[in-house]
């Protein structure tokens, strides 16, 4: 695989794009399909994830077969189905309903930064998932996930945080993934052998 830019994303192929944007070092996987999100410097997701109506924060790591974002039907009208919506599909002379797909694209999940979604997570429209939280493989996220806190399970519910709150709290406030590219090449060795408490001690 070739280096990643800084100034264009890199898509892999059979990949679905619709009004949206790439930050720095971007990397969309294989059959993924991105629609009316933003995914911001050094983010990425893996094969197969949908994205969509969504806000990625920097550092973002979404695995494979994951969905953010994935649209409702209208339960509370006569019927489920798209054809009331999606009507120009179905009949002639008839345009689609943009005030509905006009709702739909205002709801935004939003992902932090330096997070991790697991393999065929699911997050549900309107919901934050904070800095440095991480959601595991298979969970369907329906409320609001904390900064640096794991969650699991269907529907998620937290099993413990990554850090003491003072850590987090320290983390937020170093806000490290706004770091340029070269100060984050230079600290390159510290990411991968300081503990926690040292990093911090260092950078703060």
């Amino acid at each position: 695989m070739p280096k990643l830019s800084p100034s264009e994303p890199f898509i892999h192929k059979d990949c679905e794009i619709n009004n949206s944007s790439f930050g720095a070092y971007t990397e969309i996987g294989q059959g993924s399909r991105v629609s009316n999100s933003t995914l911001n410097d050094y983010s990425y997701c893996d094969r197969f994830a949908d994205i969509a109506n969504a806000k990625i924060g920097k550092f973002s790591n979404i695995a494979s077969f994951s969905r953010i974002g994935p649209t409702d039907h209208p339960k509370e009208l006569a019927s489920l189905h798209h054809f009331h919506y999606r009507s120009s599909y179905y009949f002639d002379n008839v345009e689609d309903d943009s005030e509905f797909f006009a709702y739909r694209a205002s709801r935004i999940a939003t992902i932090g930064h330096d997070t991790w979604v697991g393999h065929g997570a699911i997050i549900r429209p309107e919901v934050k998932v904070g800095d440095g939280a991480i959601v595991a493989a298979g969970a369907v996220v329906t409320k609001d996930v904390s900064d640096y806190m794991i969650v699991a399970g269907i529907p998620a519910t937290p099993l413990r945080a990554r850090f003491p709150k003072n850590v987090a709290s320290r983390l937020i406030n170093l806000a490290w993934w706004d770091w340029p590219h070269e100060k984050l090449k230079q600290a390159l060795p510290d990411f991968r052998a300081l503990p926690i408490e040292a990093f911090l001690e260092k950078y703060v």
